[in-house]
Parts: C-alpha cells; sequence; structure tokens
C-alpha cells in the first residue's frame, strides 16, 4: 500500500471516530500543509494504538507477576501462553531488561520486574481509585471512610471509632486496611486510604512526601506460650533472643524504595529489630497461632498485653530498659487542610486518648 492511500485511509477513519469533533481541513494550495496534516494524523493514531499496546502488555505482566506462571496467567487472561510469552518478550524488548526469571516450578520477578510491578500496579490502582472516586461522587456518597491501621490500635481504639462513626452516619462505607507501616504506606501513596495509623518512620526517601501526627508511645514488649521455660522469672534480651522470634512485619523488598537503598538493610534492623526470624506473616492471628504452638517468642507492642493474655499468651518480664516508639497518623502532606481529612484526623487523636496516654 503506497504511503498517499495509506494517510487517506487513515484520516478517512481518524474522521469517522471523531465524528466531526476536529475538523481536519486539506488545503489543495498548500501541499505541505496538507502533509503536514496526514503527518499529525499519522502520528496521533501510532501514539494512541502504541499507549493501548503498552497498557495490554503491562496489564498481562501484572497478572503474570500475581500468579506466578505463564500458564496460570494465560488462562486467567483467557490467551494461549504462546500468545503471553511472546507478550513477555516484546515488553522486555521494549523495557530493554529481563523482567522475569523462568523455571520449571514457574516465574519470577528479576530485580528489574519488581520495579516495574510495582509502578505498573500504583498507575492502575490510582486509575481504579480515580474512577471509584468519581462513582462515589455521582452517587453522592460523602462521609465514607478509608484507613490504614496497624492490629494493636485497631483492637484498643480504632473499632469503637469506628462503630460510632457508622451510628453518627448509618449506612457510610468504611474499608480499614490492617497490616504494618509499609504496607499502609504503599496504600496511602497509591490513594487506596486516606491516612493509616502506625509507627513513626524516620529518614524516608524525600519523595514520600508525608506528614507525621504523633499520638503516643508504646515499646515492644515479648509474648510466649504458657509454661514456655523463659517464664518464671526476668530475662534479659540476650536470653530471649536464643529462642525462635516470630514477626508480623516481616520485610518485603517491594518497599526498599521508601529508603536509600544503600542504606535499607541497616534501616531495616533498627526499625523492626527482627534481623532473624523464624516465623514472619502479615496476618497477626496466624503469629499468635504459631507461637501458642512453639516455644517462639513474639515480640509485639506491649499495649497488646491483656488481648493476647485472653488468647493463652503471656508478657515475658524484660531486665533491659525499654525502648520507646512513637505511635501517630501518617497523611500525605498535599491532602492536609482538606476538611474531611482534618475531621478524621481529630476524631483518631480524641480516640485515642481515651485508652493511651498522649506523648510526653
Amino acid at each position: 500500500m503506497g504511503r498517499s492511500r495509506l494517510v487517506c485511509k487513515l484520516e478517512a477513519k481518524l474522521q469517522r471516530c471523531l465524528k466531526g469533533s476536529l475538523c481536519i481541513q486539506s488545503d489543495a494550495k498548500n501541499p505541505r500543509r496538507k502533509l503536514r496534516n496526514h503527518d499529525a494524523i499519522i502520528e496521533t493514531i501510532y501514539t494512541h494504538r502504541r499507549r493501548q499496546h503498552v497498557d495490554k502488555l503491562l496489564t498481562q505482566f501484572i497478572a503474570v507477576a500475581d500468579a506466578g506462571s505463564l500458564s496460570r496467567a494465560a488462562s486467567a487472561l483467557l490467551i494461549t501462553q504462546p500468545t503471553l510469552t511472546f507478550n513477555m518478550r516484546k515488553l522486555e524488548e521494549s523495557i530493554g531488561s529481563p523482567l522475569l526469571e523462568r523455571s520449571s516450578r514457574g516465574v519470577r520477578l528479576t530485580r528489574y520486574g519488581e520495579t516495574l510491578y510495582e509502578n505498573a500496579r500504583l498507575m492502575q490502582r490510582l486509575y481504579d481509585n480515580t474512577l471509584a472516586n468519581i462513582a462515589e461522587q455521582k452517587r453522592g456518597i460523602e462521609q465514607g471512610l478509608s484507613i490504614g491501621t496497624g492490629y494493636s490500635w485497631w483492637t484498643l481504639f480504632l473499632k469503637d471509632m469506628v462503630l460510632e462513626y457508622q451510628k453518627e452516619y448509618p449506612g457510610s462505607p468504611v474499608q480499614v486496611s490492617l497490616g504494618h507501616q509499609f504496607r499502609l504506606l504503599d496504600q496511602l501513596l497509591s490513594g487506596d486510604i486516606a491516612l493509616f495509623l502506625g509507627h513513626e518512620t524516620k529518614r524516608l526517601h524525600p519523595s514520600v512526601d508525608t506528614d507525621f501526627i504523633p499520638l503516643t508511645e508504646v515499646h515492644n514488649g515479648y509474648f510466649v506460650r504458657e509454661g514456655h521455660p523463659l517464664l518464671g522469672q526476668p530475662r534479659n534480651r540476650d536470653e530471649i533472643e536464643l529462642y525462635p522470634m516470630v514477626t508480623s512485619t516481616p520485610p518485603e523488598s517491594r518497599h526498599e524504595r521508601f529508603f536509600d537503598p544503600n542504606r535499607w538493610r541497616a534501616r531495616m534492623k533498627a526499625l523492626f529489630d527482627q534481623a532473624d526470624f523464624t516465623f514472619g506473616s502479615n496476618s497477626l492471628a496466624a503469629c499468635v497461632d504459631y507461637t501458642l504452638a512453639t516455644d517462639a517468642v513474639l515480640p509485639h507492642s506491649h499495649v497488646m498485653k491483656e488481648s493476647f493474655e485472653a488468647q493463652g499468651l503471656r508478657q515475658l518480664e524484660v531486665l533491659d530498659e525499654a525502648t520507646y516508639f512513637i505511635v501517630g497518623v501518617h497523611v500525605l502532606r498535599e491532602r492536609r487542610g482538606e476538611e474531611r481529612v482534618e475531621q478524621l484526623i481529630e476524631r483518631i487523636k480524641s480516640a485515642s486518648a481515651r485508652v493511651l496516654p498522649a506523648v510526653g
């Protein structure tokens, strides 16, 4: 097909699609202007189709990463595995780096793939949240809540605050995400939640533009099953750390971007004091179950003592001086001043003050 014939077909197709919303005039007296118009049309269509193609490849890439297998992802996407394999190779060629490591057990992401996955997920969530916000505006929903919290704060006061809120605004949708602060920070930055409660995290990357509102101070207690060998007398940390450790905040490599990469490992150890652990889960219930069934030790906020004792755990007496951490509200700096966000912060501060001492 010659160039002039292709240009005519593209021009006609674009005009039909736009249904007159864009007026393209051909100037017979000025062929250069006409050629520029044709080139612009071709570029517009090419760019649009290329973006659609990239969006499709990214969607397929996310499916592969989530499934951990090309065959499972192909089934979920309703395409053939050879087609998906071909598309993933095309995506790797366009990125210029290997994204997937293949083996007989499936696939896993390379470090380049991890970076692409997190950013593709972020773009997907931002787009989905934008559509959800528009839909809520159309339905007239104005009083919904979307917040994140650590397990301790949900148990101690946030659950009661949410129930009170729903009595005040019956039928208002409430979304609560439970997890450790890095998972919640990920959700905050992507727009999944309006704010979250968690430990203060210092020296974050400058791109993490958040405010922190202090609420209280806590320290880690050490919890074990009834009849544990460490019970019966005060212990120092060296004795405690001889036993297997359990963590409800296992480090995840995808959160490295929140920090200076050169300081990531040291920073994680300083934050959690959990360089080594035998069992890790982002489910606190699973951590409690494991601790009840073994000689492992569960470090967690001391304010959970009553709740843990009701589940069968006992807190160890510790000789060493406790290290305190500040707990508070994390919120995007750009959202400070929004009436609903500020009202929610005040509600949380009031609910916290009923059960926990303020920061001294």
